[in-house]
């Protein structure tokens, strides 16, 4: 069986990562079975030392988009098969936007906002021993500003940002109009992708019933959480 190496359920979403979420979707959209082990102490097993990566029988493969690329050649996918070659072009460059554009957003909400912060914070490293939970938590947290900054987003102010993702979910909610999946009534890898992405704004709960600015503003295209309630219900019943 293969073995799917992610981060772990966060926030009532499968992963704190959507590459994982894309991942462990894509699966279950094309029925192959896999067992998911957890934990950050995977990273030093990663080929590319992200996570995920997959373990299947001895053939390591690392990065969402090359496991799904390995998956759909090793056990003959078919979820794409009636994509037209222009509608997998488009899903491949708005992949791109999205891994590349709106996931640093959501970084952006949950690392460097001081209202996401300490849920942040709580969730990820709450099992740390003292005296690691003292001071490696900040030190993690400055390391990702400093990322974000070199790539461009954290350069923006916090309602830029805003703007920014909403760019990305105001065209997502056109896309999609009223249907079902995105190029259509049947779902492809691509709802995977964009699933995996907008359930980390839109699905995400916290006990405290906190929520975000970016999950408000995500939450007011009626048709996304429909999106997402749809894919939960079909592929995730177990939430």
């Amino acid at each position: 069986m293969i073995t799917l190496y992610g981060f772990g359920k966060c926030f009532n979403v499968m992963d704190a990562s959507p590459f994982v979420v894309k991942v462990d979707l894509f699966m279950r959209m094309a029925n192959i079975p896999c067992q998911v082990k957890y934990g950050a102490k995977y990273l030093k097993k990663s080929p590319k030392g992200k996570l995920p990566f997959i373990d299947d029988d001895g053939t390591v493969v690392a990065d969402s988009d090359a496991i799904m690329t390995y998956l759909t050649k090793q056990y003959q996918v078919t979820l794409d098969a009636e994509l037209t070659p222009e509608q997998k072009a488009q899903a491949h460059l708005i992949t791109k936007s999205l891994d590349e554009g709106l996931y640093w957003c959501l970084v952006y909400s949950r690392w460097a906002t001081d209202e996401c912060w300490p849920l942040t914070n709580e969730a990820f490293f709450a099992t740390l021993p003292i005296p690691l939970r003292w001071f490696l938590p900040n030190i993690i947290r400055k390391s990702v500003k400093k990322n974000l900054h070199g790539q461009g987003v954290g350069r923006h102010s916090l309602e830029e940002i805003l703007a920014i993702s909403d760019k990305s979910l105001a065209s997502l909610s056109t896309l999609l109009a009223d249907k079902n999946f995105f190029f259509g009534e049947t779902h492809t890898s691509f709802d995977a992708v964009v699933y995996s992405h907008l359930c980390e704004f839109i699905s995400v709960r916290f006990d405290n019933g906190f929520e975000s600015k970016f999950t408000k503003n995500a939450k007011r295209y009626q048709n996304l959480v429909q999106f997402c309630q749809r894919i939960e219900e079909k592929f995730y019943q177990e939430k």
